[in-house]
């Protein structure tokens, strides 16, 4: 009877110890592939532009009917670009603001910023791009009506990093319009 205790007692030594091995095994496995950076959050995948470009503009007023602009701020996250307006190659999508029609308001061609071109391995050429924070003016005129309107706007976008570029998007906002 002794004998078959210890032969039982032997099998589920071994399968407790097969089971520490395993869940060892696992648990350094896990902290390998984490690497140096254990603790650190890890930067959510980029899976489209608009995960990287943000974009609005502030609050305007007009005192009497007349003409002047906005300033709509663009935000591409570090590390990332956009195509300028106009982009280097036909072939490229540029970054394209556009405003939707609003009665009392009539809107302007935007003026986009000065490009900075730059060299990447994927490209033959240097290419115009936006990087970092930029403004885009855009003209607005209003026409005798009082009150706030609201102004919708698109930004049509393809950010990019050194290595590739992501499925365009059209971001929207909508920017207020104060006449008194």
């Amino acid at each position: 009877m002794t004998k078959m205790k210890t032969k039982s007692s032997r099998k589920i030594s071994l399968a407790i110890a097969c089971a520490i091995t395993v869940c060892l095994a696992a648990c350094s496995g896990a902290n390998k592939n984490q690497g140096s950076n254990a603790g650190s959050p890890v930067p959510p995948k980029v899976r489209s532009s608009k995960d990287v470009v943000k974009f609005g503009g502030s609050a305007v007023g007009f005192s009497k009917p007349g003409e002047g602009s906005v300033d709509v701020v663009v935000v591409i996250e570090s590390g990332y670009h956009v195509n300028a307006n106009p982009a280097t190659f036909s072939y490229l999508i540029p970054t394209e603001l556009t405003a939707e029609k609003v009665e009392g308001l009539e809107v302007g061609k935007p003026i986009y910023p000065v490009a900075e071109n730059k060299k990447f391995e994927f490209a033959p050429e240097p290419l115009a791009v936006y990087e970092g924070e930029i403004k885009i003016k855009l003209p607005l005129r209003v026409l005798p009506s009082n009150g706030s309107k609201q102004l919708p706007v698109n930004l049509r976008v393809q950010a990019c990093n050194q290595e590739e570029c992501f499925p365009p998007d059209t971001l929207h906002t909508t920017i207020a319009v104060e006449v008194k």
